[in-house]
C-alpha cells in the first residue's frame, strides 16, 4: 500500500513495542485526520539469572509474545494489517553465528559484567573525550561498546558473525532479513554521530570485525515481508511487509511528541527518564561531554540531545519490594500516599550507582538519606514523595543544562510515556522547572511506531504533520507551574548529584 491512490483510505498497522518489563502489540488505525490505537496483547518481559551466566533476556519468550500479539492483531483487524513495525529498548544485542543461529541468550544491561570495563575501552580508543567526539554518546556503563569489551576473548564473541540489537533480532526472525536501524544503532557507542554511519575507526581500534555490524536502515525503509511460518501462525497475509520504524523506543516516542511549536523540550519517562531537546545537528563540545549528555539519532536525521537518567525504576522497585514483603498496593493508592506526604523533606540523586541494580529500593533510599544527613523517610508515602520530588529535580537540572549547552530557549515541556499517568510527577515537574507541562500520550512509542509505518504507506506527511495529528487526536493533560520557585531553588541546592565528568 503506497502512493496517492491509497491516500484517502484508512491504514491498519501493527506495532510491537518492547519494554524492559513488558511488551505489547498495538493496532493503529490512521486515516484522514484520524489516529487510533488499540492494545491487542500485552506480555511480560522477565529477565533470567543463570547460575554461571549472569542476567539474561529471554528473547525466545519475547518473540513468542510478538507472534501471539500479531495473531491477536490479525484477528482484531479481520486479517487486514497493512504493515508491521518493531521498536524496543537500546544497547542490548544478540550474536548470530555463520548459520544465522542465535549464540545464547542476550545479556541484560543491568548485568554487572561491564563493571570497570570503560577504562579499558577508553585506553584503546584514545580516551573518553575521543569516544565522545566520535559518537556523541553519554557515558553509561552498559552501552553496547562496553558490553562487547566485556565479552572480549569469549568463545561466543569469537564465533559471532553478526550483532543484532534486540528489535533488529525480532525483525530478523519475522522476515529473515538482517539490518541495523539507525536510531538504535546510534546508542551503541560504535556509531559516528557526524557521519551517520558505523565508525570504522572505532571498530578497528577495538579489534572488532567490520562485518559484525549489519548495514544500516532508516525509519521508513522496507525490512522485508513476513516469513511463511509467521503468516501461518499469525493469520497475517503472506505479503504483509515489515517496515523499519524508529526502533529505539525513545526515538519513536519523540516522533509522537504532540508539539505544535519548535521551542519544546521532551521527557520520555518510564523505567528511564530521557529528557532533552530535538536538534538539527549534534552538540559535541567538551562541555556537553562533561555534563554527560548524549546525541542520539531521531526520525529524519534529527538529533535527540538528551541525558538518560533513572526514571520510574525507583518507584517500581519500591512497589515490587513492598509486594514481596506482603504489602502490595495499587498505583493509585501509592500515588495518594505520596500526595499526602510532607513535601521537601529528603532528596536522592536518582543517578547514584546504588539505585541501578534490582533490589530493596526503599532500604537503599533510606540508606542514602542517612548517609547524606537528611531525614530518613520511613513510610511508603514519604519514600515515594522523596522519589518523585527527586525525579522532578533531575528533570529541572537536565533541561536547564540542555538549553544552555545547545543555546536554545524552552517554551514548554512534553512529558510522554508511562509517567504521563503520574499526575503528581507531572505537576512537580512543572513546578520545579517553572515551565508548562503537557502530559501524554502515554503510548507515545507505539504511536511513533505506527506513524512511521503510516508515512511509509503515504497516509501522513512530514514530522510536523505527524505531531499535529497526535495533538489533534490524543488525550493530553496540561499542568501550569504553581507555587514558589524559590522553594525548588533551595531544594536543588541541597541535592549534590553524582559526578558526571567521566
Amino acid at each position: 500500500m503506497s502512493g496517492a491512490g491509497n491516500a484517502r483510505r484508512e491504514g491498519v498497522f501493527a506495532a510491537a513495542d518492547l519494554g524492559a518489563t513488558s511488551g505489547r502489540v498495538m493496532l493503529g488505525r490512521v486515516g484522514p485526520g484520524a489516529l487510533g490505537l488499540e492494545e491487542v496483547r500485552r506480555f511480560p518481559n522477565s529477565p533470567v539469572r543463570l547460575p554461571d551466566g549472569g542476567l539474561r533476556w529471554d528473547v525466545l519468550a519475547l518473540f513468542q509474545g510478538v507472534l501471539d500479539g500479531l495473531r491477536s492483531a490479525a484477528r482484531a483487524a479481520a486479517g487486514r494489517v497493512d504493515s508491521v513495525g518493531v521498536d524496543g529498548w537500546a544497547v542490548d544485542y544478540g550474536l548470530l553465528d555463520a548459520d544465522g543461529e542465535l549464540l545464547g541468550a542476550p545479556y541484560h544491561y543491568r548485568d554487572g559484567r561491564t563493571d570497570g570495563v570503560a577504562a579499558e575501552v577508553w585506553e584503546r580508543v584514545g580516551g573518553p573525550g575521543e569516544l565522545f567526539r566520535v559518537t556523541g554518546l553519554q557515558h553509561l556503563p552498559f552501552n553496547t561498546v562496553f558490553q562487547l569489551a566485556a565479552a572480549n576473548g569469549s568463545a561466543q564473541l569469537a564465533a559471532a558473525r553478526r550483532l543484532l540489537l534486540v528489535p533488529d533480532l525480532m525483525v530478523r526472525w519475522l522476515t529473515g532479513s538482517v539490518g541495523a536501524e539507525e536510531t538504535n544503532a546510534s546508542t551503541t557507542g560504535l556509531f559516528d554521530a557526524r557521519a551517520g554511519t558505523w565508525s570504522q575507526t572505532l571498530l578497528r581500534r577495538l579489534g572488532l570485525e567490520p562485518g559484525l555490524l549489519p548495514p544500516l536502515r532508516a525509519p521508513g525503509d522496507p525490512a522485508g515481508r513476513i516469513l511463511p511460518y509467521v503468516s501461518a501462525y499469525t493469520g497475517l497475509d503472506a505479503a504483509t511487509p515489515v517496515t523499519t520504524v524508529a526502533s529505539h523506543d525513545t526515538a519513536s516516542a519523540v516522533a509522537a511528541v504532540p508539539a505544535t511549536a519548535p521551542d519544546f523540550a521532551y521527557i520520555s519517562c518510564g523505567t528511564w527518564s530521557l529528557a532533552g531537546l530535538e536538534l538539527p545537528v549534534p552538540v559535541l563540545t567538551e562541555e556537553a561531554r562533561a555534563a554527560n549528555f548524549t546525541n542520539e539519532r531521531g526520525v529524519d536525521g534529527t538529533i535527540r540531545f538528551l541525558r538518560n537518567t533513572m526514571g520510574l525504576w525507583l518507584w517500581e522497585e519500591c512497589r515490587r519490594t513492598w509486594a514481596a514483603q506482603g504489602r502490595p498496593a495499587a498505583h493509585e493508592e501509592l500515588l495518594a500516599e505520596a500526595g499526602r506526604a510532607e513535601p521537601f523533606v529528603s532528596f536522592v540523586d536518582t543517578d547514584a550507582p546504588e539505585f541501578l541494580p534490582p533490589g530493596d529500593m526503599p532500604d537503599r533510599i533510606r540508606a542514602y538519606c542517612r548517609r547524606t544527613g537528611q531525614p530518613v523517610p520511613e513510610d511508603r508515602g514519604a519514600v515515594l514523595r522523596c522519589v518523585l520530588e527527586s525525579l522532578a529535580l533531575a528533570h529541572r537540572r537536565t533541561l536547564r543544562e540542555a538549553a544552555a549547552l545547545a543555546g536554545r530557549d524552552i517554551g514548554r515541556i512534553h512529558l510522554v510515556g508511562g509517567a504521563a499517568r503520574n499526575g503528581l510527577l507531572c505537576r512537580l515537574t512543572a513546578d520545579a522547572t517553572g515551565l508548562p507541562v503537557v502530559a501524554g500520550p502515554v503510548e507515545a512509542a507505539a504511536l511513533g511506531n505506527v506513524l512511521v509505518q503510516a508515512r511509509a504507506a503515504g497516509l501522513v506527511g512530514d514530522l510536523p504533520s505527524m505531531r499535529a495529528l497526535v495533538a489533534r487526536t490524543q488525550p493530553l493533560e496540561h499542568y501550569a507551574p504553581e507555587g514558589d520557585g524559590a522553594v525548588w531553588d533551595r531544594a536543588a541546592a541541597r541535592l549534590e548529584p553524582s559526578p558526571r565528568n567521566h
